[in-house]
């Protein structure tokens, strides 16, 4: 797909400097740009690529003026990386607007589905599915019985979403995700060895939500489990059976939370988090990276550690952890000199 400086102006309502013929085909980084793509300048470090980029077209601010001679076409707009972002979510959606059934899939009778669907080969959609309008499902997929997807929503390849799950509008799920399975639910018996639960329940999804590749969310052992719209969870992250997680709760990479636990609206949650079951997470939480959750937490608390403790105690605390051998050798003098 080929685009010129003018049509770009046109979507991001900019000022062009220069040739508004100018086409492109790609995007680049500004200190990688080639004849033929389209870049961006808006942090100041980067002020000195523009005068060698060989990028045919560059969103700029509008305060920018250039202080040497400049072979890009400039579009100047109030804010260049939201328009550059504007525009990869404008360039991702025509890449990704497929529509029709690819051969070979298997689809039941029952199957309904919108106007604009997209279904990649070798995917298997089973009984009584509802698929709404725009969706976008890639290849290698596997739909169970009963689940509902809302509209605009994309689906990427290798995804498996189990029976009775409910996955909200304008959502993305990404590459090798697992939704539905069954939660981690077994009784121990007086030998030792263990039944398992059966797990009834669902997982419900809401909208705008994204879900990052091989991600498992498990589906309730009774109930549902719940990811409130908004939420943004990254890649390898499991959530265990009837957990609940609040509107707009952003949650990093190899993460874990263990069953029912709930967790509050606006929170963030860094990478590799372990939370334990049963809790109570309130709002506006934020939990630094590697920390270890095990009571429940009060609205707008900062912790890091594990066990996690609050993130000024923490801190304060960490200048005397790696300091504690010269510690401890300073207080066996001390006990010498009192003896």
């Amino acid at each position: 797909m080929k685009f010129t400086a003018e049509q770009i102006a046109g979507i991001l309502e900019g000022e062009i400097v220069g040739n508004p013929n100018a086409e492109v085909s790609t995007l680049s980084k500004i200190e990688e740009g080639a004849h033929g793509s389209l870049t961006f300048l808006s942090n100041p470090k980067y002020n000195n690529f523009i005068y060698t980029t060989e990028a045919s077209v560059t969103i700029v601010n509008k305060s920018f003026i250039p202080e040497g001679k400049i072979a890009t076409t400039l579009i100047k707009v109030d804010d260049a990386y939201g328009a550059f972002s504007k525009i990869l979510e404008f360039y991702n959606q025509a890449k990704n607007n497929k529509v029709g059934i690819e051969i070979p899939c298997v689809i039941a009778e029952s199957v309904k589905y919108g106007e604009n669907f997209y279904l990649g080969s070798f995917s298997y959609i089973a009984e009584n599915v509802i698929i709404g309008k725009n969706v976008k499902i890639h290849p290698n997929c596997f739909i169970d019985n009963n689940v509902i997807i809302g509209d605009d929503t994309t689906i990427y390849a290798g995804v498996k979403i189990h029976s009775e799950t409910q996955i909200g509008k304008y959502c993305n799920i990404y590459a090798g995700t697992v939704i539905g399975a069954d939660g981690f639910g077994f009784a121990p018996n007086s030998d030792g060895t263990f039944s398992k639960i059966p797990q009834i329940g669902n997982v419900i999804i809401e909208d705008n939500v994204d879900i990052g590749a091989c991600t498992t969310i498990d589906r309730a052992t009774m109930g549902s489990t719940i990811i409130r719209k908004g939420v943004k969870l990254d890649n390898q992250i499991q959530i265990a059976h009837n957990v609940e997680i609040g509107e707009n709760t952003v949650i990093a990479a190899q993460t874990g939370v263990a069953g029912t636990t709930k967790i509050g609206k606006n929170c963030m949650i860094g990478g590799q988090v372990g939370i334990a079951g049963h809790l109570t997470i309130g709002n506006n939480v934020r939990i630094q990276a590697q920390s270890g959750v095990g009571k429940n937490i009060k609205d707008n608390e900062i912790l890091q550690g594990s066990p996690a403790f609050g993130y000024s105690d923490y801190n304060k605390s960490y200048v005397h952890f790696k300091n504690l051998p010269k510690i401890v050798s300073e207080i066996q003098e001390l006990k010498k000199i009192i003896k």
